[in-house]
């Protein structure tokens, strides 16, 4: 009987360790895998120069600096998610429609905004973000990679996909010297935030709370400090760690580029 125990004990270790290894080797790896497709609808808002695109409720400001481009959209509410959507990326493609381009070409956006509720028309009659909708409003050249822009409206099929971005995530400083606001821009994986903190030179970490779109503040004294931060994906809870991203002599209306980034 103590055989036939040790036995099983082992086995059942031997199993347990495996899971856990699998799911750190997981981890380790970092990298967000595609979602399953799902349908919606799409329709654009601008023109071909994108300016009506700039801005937006993610604060992003101009999304060529930002590194967005003109390879956008805005989110109903449903996605948008108070601002968690913001920095997702969507592959799209064009279906079921006599507008569709030839070969039914799809194309990646990033979430830079907010397509907001219409009460005043039917959801299924120009209300096209209200909830629970999900829904595109796709900045016009993106649009046009999918469809004739005289369709308006097209339906289509989505997933996430990673985001690819070149070099790491960036940090836009707003505020004082007693409140910070931080705009993070250029994530890349899963793109979005659930959570960040921040890190004097002098201090512990200090959690920072949401504040709108992409950005987070600390209401603390941190000028004359070199800032790291410790940003949390909002997808995958997957923590990457930015040091020393700013200078002791940081100010507000800088931007900042660090070397990390998710995968």
């Amino acid at each position: 009987m103590g055989l036939v125990s040790s036995s099983w004990s082992f086995k059942k270790l031997f199993a347990i360790v495996f899971v856990v290894f699998a799911i750190s080797c997981e981890f380790v790896a970092g990298y967000y895998r595609p979602s399953p497709w799902r349908y919606a609808h799409a329709t654009f808002y601008g023109d071909e120069t994108g300016s009506e695109t700039m801005g937006g409720a993610c604060g992003y400001g101009n999304l060529f600096n930002s590194g967005y481009g003109l390879d956008t959209a805005a989110l109903s509410t449903t996605l948008f998610k108070d601002g968690y959507g913001c920095g997702q990326c969507f592959q799209i493609v064009c279906v079921n429609s006599k507008h569709c381009n030839y070969g039914r070409p799809s194309t990646v956006v990033t979430a830079t905004n907010l397509c907001p509720p219409n009460w005043y028309q039917d959801s299924n009659n120009g209300g096209w973000c209200n909830p629970p909708r999900i829904h595109f409003d796709m900045a016009k050249p993106a649009f046009m990679k999918l469809a004739y822009w005289r369709a308006g409206i097209i339906p289509v099929a989505y997933r996430r996909v990673p985001c690819k971005r070149s070099g790491g995530m960036r940090f836009q400083f707003q505020g004082n010297s007693y409140w910070l606001l931080i705009f993070v821009m250029n994530v890349g994986g899963a793109g979005d935030i659930k959570s960040m903190a921040v890190k004097g030179s002098r201090t512990n970490w200090i959690s920072m709370s949401h504040n709108w779109g992409a950005s987070y503040q600390a209401f603390s004294s941190l000028y004359g400090q070199s800032l790291s931060f410790r940003v949390t994906s909002y997808t995958t809870g997957e923590t990457v760690y930015a040091w020393n991203v700013a200078p002791a002599n940081w100010n507000a209306g800088m931007t900042y580029k660090s070397g990390a980034n998710f995968r």
